[in-house]
Formats: C-alpha cells, sequence, structure tokens
C-alpha cells in the first residue's frame, strides 16, 4: 500500500514528538519504509527530526542518509556529534560512508573514522578518501566478492558466504591471483553448476571489462551502459583489484548529469541548492539572462535598421514574433538531438555529409509545411502581397537554425564546454537575430522597399 503524508498524520507525529512517546513513534516507523520516513523527516523541524531520526534503527537510518540530498544530509547532520555520525557509517557501504564524510568539516572527519570500531571499514574509507569526485575511485566501493584462481569450487563457496555478510548485493565473483591481479570473474550460476572439486582457474571468464581508479565517470558510465553491466570492477595501474562500482551508483551519476543539463538548458551556471543565499541564487542565473538582454537588445537594433521597411509597410510587425520564436523553437530541438548524439558515442558514427544532407532534408520539410500554414494565414488574415515574404523567410528561418542548432554543440563541444549549454538562451539569443534580420531581408528586396 503506498504511503501519503497527510496533515492530519503529520500533526500526530509532532504531537508524538513533542510529547517524547517513543512506543507510538517506534511503532509508527515500523510500519514505513525509509523513504517514506524521510518525506516526514523533511517536513519536521530540525529538533523533532533529529529525536524521531534517534528512534530508528541504525540500519533504517542508515539508508535513508544515504539517499537524502546532499544539501539536505549536510544541513541535518550539523547538529549530529562526530559519535552519533560514526555510528551510521559503520553500516554504510565504504562509497557512501566517504561521500558523506566528504561534507563533513575535517576536523568531524577524523574523529568519526577514530571512533569507528569496524577499523576495516575505517581503513576502506581512508583509502577511498584521496579519489576525486569525478572518476573512478571516487565512485567505487570496496565491498565486493572475490575468489583465487587457484581455489576450489567448494573453497570459494565457502569465502563467498563469510565475505557476502559485508556485501550487499553479490552480481558476479571477481577472480584474482596471488598478486591481488584481476584475471577474470565467474558468475554465480557457473559456480553453483560446477562440481565442488572444480579449480576455479578452470571455469572462470576471462573476458571481463574493467576500469581503472583515475578514469573519468563519464567513462565509466558509457562503458557500462554500451555493455549492460550491473557492476564493473574498479583496478589500478598494476590491475590490482580495488573495488567495484555498481549499477545503483551510475544511475546516481547520470541523474544528477541530467538536472545539470536542465539546468544548463534553462540558462543556470553553476550548482544551484535550495539553501544557497540570494547572491549565489542570482549568480546562477544572472549571465545568460545578460545574455538574453544584449540578444534582445541587437534584434531590438536590427529592426531600427529596417525602419525604413516598417514606417512603409507596418504589417510587417506583425510576423516580426513568429520569426523569432520558429528560429529559437527549431534550433532547440536541432541541438538538443546533436546534444544527445555526442552523449551516445555511437550517435556520430553516421558520416557529417550524411547528417548534414538529413538535416538540411528535415528543415526543407518542415519550412514548406510552416512557411504555407503561415502564407495562407497571410492570406485570409493580412495582406496578401506579404504571402511570399513570410513564406520565404519561415523557410530560411528554418533552415538557419538548423545550421545553427547543429555546429552550436559541436563547436562548444570541440572547446571543452558542456554542450548542454548551446541548448539555452544562446541558440534562442542568436537565432533571434538570424530571424528577424532573414526576414527584413527577404522583404527588403521582395517588396521592393
Amino acid at each position: 500500500m503506498t504511503f501519503e503524508l497527510t496533515k492530519e498524520y503529520l500533526e500526530e507525529i509532532e504531537k508524538a514528538v513533542e510529547a517524547r512517546d517513543e512506543i507510538q513513534l517506534r511503532t509508527a516507523m515500523e510500519e514505513l519504509y525509509p523513504a517514506d520516513i524521510s518525506s516526514i523527516l523533511y517536513e519536521l523541524d530540525t529538533e523533532p527530526a533529529h529525536y524521531l531520526f534517534s528512534l530508528l534503527d541504525t540500519e533504517i537510518g542508515a539508508e535513508i542518509l544515504a539517499n537524502i540530498d546532499e544539501a539536505d544530509r549536510r544541513r541535518f547532520l550539523s547538529d549530529f556529534s562526530s559519535s552519533e555520525i560514526a555510528r551510521y557509517i559503520e553500516v554504510f557501504d565504504s562509497d557512501d560512508a566517504v561521500d558523506l564524510l566528504k561534507e563533513q568539516p575535517i576536523q568531524v572527519r577524523e574523529e568519526v573514522i577514530g571512533l569507528l570500531q569496524d577499523r576495516e571499514q575505517a581503513r576502506f574509507i581512508i583509502d577511498l578518501l584521496p579519489y576525486d569526485e569525478d572518476v573512478a575511485g571516487g565512485l567505487m566501493q570496496k565491498e565486493l566478492v572475490k575468489a583465487n584462481v587457484n581455489w576450489t569450487v567448494n573453497e570459494c563457496i565457502e569465502e563467498i558466504r563469510k565475505q557476502a555478510e559485508d556485501v550487499e548485493k553479490v552480481y558476479a565473483v571477481y577472480v584474482v591471483d596471488d598478486d591481488q591481479t584481476l584475471v577474470g570473474l565467474i558468475s554465480l550460476k557457473n559456480l553453483v553448476l560446477a562440481r565442488k572439486n572444480t579449480k576455479i582457474g578452470n571455469i572462470y571468464d576471462e573476458d571481463i571489462h574493467y576500469v581503472e581508479t583515475f578514469r573519468p565517470i563519464e567513462e565509466v558510465t558509457e562503458i557500462m551502459q554500451r555493455y549492460d553491466l550491473e557492476a564493473i570492477p574498479v583496478v589500478n595501474v598494476q590491475k590490482r583489484l580495488l573495488g567495484r562500482i555498481t549499477i545503483d551508483d551510475i544511475l546516481d551519476v547520470v541523474t544528477e548529469k541530467a538536472e545539470e543539463d536542465i539546468q544548463a538548458i534553462s540558462g543556470i551556471t553553476g550548482e544551484v541548492e535550495e539553501d544557497d543565499n540570494l547572491w549565489e541564487q542570482v549568480k546562477a542565473r544572472l549571465p545568460w539572462l545578460i545574455v538574453g538582454v544584449i540578444g534582445s537588445l541587437m534584434a531590438a537594433t536590427v529592426i531600427r535598421f529596417f525602419e525604413g521597411e516598417l514606417t512603409k509597410v507596418a504589417a510587417l510587425a506583425l510576423f516580426i514574433p513568429i520569426m523569432g520564436s520558429t528560429g529559437g523553437n527549431v534550433g532547440i530541438q536541432t541541438a538538443s538531438l546533436i546534444v544527445q548524439a555526442l552523449a551516445d558515442k555511437t550517435g556520430l558514427e553516421i558520416s557529417w555529409k550524411d547528417r548534414l544532407l538529413k538535416i538540411v532534408a528535415i528543415a526543407s520539410l518542415n519550412g514548406v509545411i510552416i512557411g504555407i500554414l503561415a502564407g495562407v494565414y497571410v492570406l485570409i488574415f493580412s495582406e496578401t502581397q506579404l504571402f511570399w515574404v513570410v513564406s520565404l523567410s519561415l523557410l530560411a528561418v528554418v533552415l538557419l537554425a538548423s545550421f545553427m542548432g547543429t555546429i552550436t554543440p559541436l563547436i562548444l563541444n570541440r572547446f571543452g564546454i558542456n554542450p548542454a549549454v548551446a541548448s539555452g538562451p544562446f541558440i534562442t539569443t542568436a537565432n533571434d537575430l538570424v530571424g528577424i534580420g532573414t526576414y527584413f531581408l527577404i522583404a527588403h528586396f521582395l517588396l521592393n522597399i
């Protein structure tokens, strides 16, 4: 049954917290999933939320902390002592533990590591802390199941039972030699079906995908998506097995990247959180707004340059908005497809000649249809002399906007700039100028004014 947080239910929780009714609160929380409890914590003030959270089982609390937003978690944990944080770090996966600790002040970070009773967990965290967040080492977790190539199947299964206690999800068993060098993997199915005295060296699969610790996250994501991997081992430059990256971590990266692209498309630069101060929010939005204003002023300059034409044929002003908006829409559509193709490395295998021809063909067909529709409107509701001006202008605008939408992301990508930015105000502003300028030039020549 799906949980629904109502005002009445929240008031009951708040009253129970105020009365410090542990029995009622524990009973209520036992019936809920961690995600449902998170929604309640979001609605409570800091002190009541802290109290309610302290009543939860450690595993439930750890799962909640591992999955809430970074900014919310940092704010929530600001009132926690180092010993309280250590309590939850004990049951975290090593990669999640490192993510949480990197959000804390250095003093708190060191105190928490020193308070950990599980010294293996402490060692895992210390090993992972130096890695940057944007490389494979910063995303990997140390918990995994591995087997020596010289073991028998029976020895391997016994070792799995021991190792799997600390591993939440076992996708496969990684096979290493005596130097801990990764040599392959064996699926759980093949392991179960093999005879117990069979050597692992005789049944493991040497064909294995892996990444080094220094590989960029984008490259790791591409490999896992391309080969449909649920997990991928991480090795050092000597190919010694250090950890693994699981699909849930990759999904987090993909989601975060999508959010960044949405912000870029919206004309927002940098990372913006709800709790950022006023100036940070302004700085994130202001750059592209300035670009938009400058573009609008330039468009006004273009219109002023053709002021004589407007004076002679006032009806030309009626169709200025459609030129700018059509160019902007077409440019964003085209740029979005190019950005998608850039993200999917296999998407650009089509030759540039074929790609440009296809873009021209699509733009020409769309332009003809849009031009005819607008031309019919002109014949019915406006001056008939503008039929060819409006129709040909829209065709030209669609073709030029498609071209701009194609080359702009490619140029930005070439210079190492996020091409998603090209789908935002830059494309819209550029096509406003192109659309309006093209419209008036065509009107100037066709109407002889």
